[in-house]
């Protein structure tokens, strides 16, 4: 759970990368939703998966 949990987290930060601004160019793609919001919130998910995986103890039969 954990591992999977991480590879969220992973592709968060993915998300938030791109195209960058220059000094002499202006790239408003740096401000969509994806990457203020929905990356930002693909993360928090995922980190707070880790935590469950780590908090997470099986029931030994």
């Amino acid at each position: 759970m954990i591992g999977i949990s991480m590879l969220i987290v992973v592709i968060g930060f993915v998300m938030m990368t791109g195209a960058q601004s220059t000094d002499t160019q202006f790239d408003a793609e740096i401000f969509s939703a994806m990457r203020t919001k929905v990356a930002p919130m693909v993360c928090l998910f995922g980190f707070l998966s880790v935590i469950v995986g780590i908090m997470y103890h099986r029931k030994k039969k």
